[in-house]
């Protein structure tokens, strides 16, 4: 069994400093939240912006695919390399290619990348963290129940080939190396949960749970799980409004786990920041609003435009997050 071969070389990690790392984390978190910048480029202007005003930065996984070579082509130099970066699995641009075109040849049919291809991608890149391929929920995406039911089927048995894929990798790198050495070059993906309702994302981390304890101890227990598909999402809707979402998911998050919200909005910012089991969010809304306004004000939607716009939308995110007089944080008790 699968899981015997990890206990096998649990063993054979701690009595040599050749084999397996053992325990290994998927990200390494500040206290505070975080807020992602994302950035829809693999290098120019606005990533020379992020990089000026040391703003921490979210990067699709598309940005980097090229097409006609059937590939990730990774620029040899980039300001990327000098951000706090994550890397996203580019899931809803997938779906919406797959929408489309119909049938891909990478995984699931939906992506038109490999796991191989995607691993690798992140090992060259070496972000801070990167989550899993994953298929989202929005409901332009998944209409019925029916397909959101097999969309988070489809996101816990990704997970399940990534990290066999990682291990594989792994377990050769080990021959030859370190376990530090292993750690380091092909580091764990940070898993997703999916859905639509509060109930869907339940089930979703319970099937996350049951793929990744079959992976322990290679593996700790996740430091950073993403909850996808809240881009534009209510906030206060009784079932699949955001605050629904997190008060189903809270006591549910596995003990030493926190929370990345893909794409939430920036009104929800200051309720997020209260949470302590939250430690991470991303937008990309700051683009959306500079080709609003340029149009409405009818001027080129230049990057000198865009980056004014990122450092105004991050800035009123900052304000957001800061501690205020009035804010009551929990505490954690031992």
């Amino acid at each position: 069994m699968m899981n015997s071969r990890v206990e096998e070389h649990a063993v054979r990690g701690i009595e040599s400093c050749m084999g397996m790392p053992i325990g290994q984390m998927n990200a390494h978190l500040e206290d505070e939240l975080v807020m992602r910048v994302g950035i829809p480029h693999k290098g120019g202007h606005l990533t020379f912006h992020a990089f000026q005003e040391s703003f921490p930065a979210m990067v699709s996984a598309s940005a980097f695919w090229h097409q006609q070579s059937n590939s990730f082509k990774i620029p040899e130099a980039t300001n990327l390399s000098e951000l706090d970066l994550a890397l996203d699995s580019a899931g809803y641009t997938a779906m919406k290619l797959w929408q489309i075109k119909g049938k891909q040849n990478g995984m699931a049919g939906v992506f038109p990348w490999s796991y191989s291809q995607y691993i690798e991608l992140a090992a060259l890149l070496s972000p801070n963290w990167y989550s899993q391929p994953d298929l989202c929920c929005e409901h332009e995406l998944a209409s019925n129940q029916a397909e959101i039911d097999y969309r988070i089927n489809a996101t816990a048995t990704l997970l399940e080939g990534s990290l066999r894929v990682i291990y594989a990798w792994q377990n050769e790198l080990a021959k030859e190396v370190s376990a530090n050495t292993v750690a380091n070059m092909i580091k764990p993906m940070v898993p997703v949960i999916q859905g639509w309702s509060a109930s869907d994302y339940c089930r979703s981390l319970d099937l996350l749970m049951q793929v990744w304890e079959r992976w322990q101890p290679w593996l700790a227990a996740p430091t950073l799980i993403g909850v996808g598909s809240v881009c534009r999402r209510s906030l206060t809707h009784r079932t699949h409004g955001l605050h629904a979402i997190l008060a189903a998911l809270e006591g549910r998050i596995p003990s030493g786990s926190r929370l990345h919200m893909f794409g939430v909005k920036g009104s929800c910012l200051k309720d997020l920041k209260m949470l302590d089991w939250v430690a991470s969010a991303d937008s990309m809304a700051y683009d959306m609003g500079a080709r609003m306004k340029a149009l409405k004000a009818g001027h080129s939607n230049s990057m000198e435009h865009r980056s004014t716009e990122m450092t105004e939308w991050m800035q009123a995110a900052g304000r957001r997050i800061a501690p205020a007089a009035g804010d009551q944080f929990r505490l954690t008790f031992a």
